[in-house]
């Protein structure tokens, strides 16, 4: 199995709900993290938030770790980063790393598989080392025609709509449309 996953794409594409699809279907235990949840005003407590949240991991294992938004996490480094921003990306970098050989396992014992999944809006501003790490990248993009057409029978049909509505029309109009810019709509 991969180290880590990377969804990267406009915003309002469905990354975060392709991570729920996972959690539901998969056979994994999951994590679902944000930044703000490994943020700690004191110092090294997010570190230690960080090496807990994998040391979890690896004993619920086999287990997916969804970091939403993790260039808020994982940023590019940068002459002004704080001392403490560096080392959780550091401790974040270490223990992908951990979870990686931790693949392997001695005769009879079971494989303990943790997969990070990150998803974001930005992948420029990511790390590189975090996207050497991410090593599968899926980009989700904007839907098509067909896919907007979808959307908007999925989302309108519970509603009744006027019987003269030119669907073909309305999809046309909604190019450069997200999903859920169809949904606000």
């Amino acid at each position: 199995p991969r180290k880590g996953v990377l969804l990267f794409g406009p915003p309002g594409t469905g990354k975060t709900m392709l991570a729920k699809a996972l959690a539901s279907k998969g056979k994994t235990t999951f994590f679902n993290v944000h930044a703000s949840s490994l943020a700690s005003k004191w110092k090294g407590e997010a570190e230690k938030l960080v090496r807990l949240l994998f040391e979890m991991a690896r004993f619920y294992a086999p287990t997916t770790i969804f970091i939403d938004e993790i260039d808020s996490l994982a940023s590019a480094r940068t002459d002004g980063d704080c001392e403490s921003s560096r080392k959780v990306k550091a401790e974040l970098l270490v223990q992908i790393d951990g979870a990686a050989a931790n693949l392997e396992t001695k005769e009879g014992e079971k494989p303990k598989n943790v997969i990070v999944l990150g998803a974001t809006n930005l992948p420029w501003d990511l790390d590189d080392a975090i996207i050497r790490r991410l090593d599968k990248r899926i980009y989700i993009p904007l839907p098509d025609k067909g896919a907007r057409g979808k959307l908007f029978e999925l989302m309108l049909k519970d509603v009744m709509v006027e019987d003269n509505i030119i669907w073909e029309k309305l999809v046309g109009q909604t190019e450069m449309y997200s999903g859920d810019d169809i949904n606000n709509l």
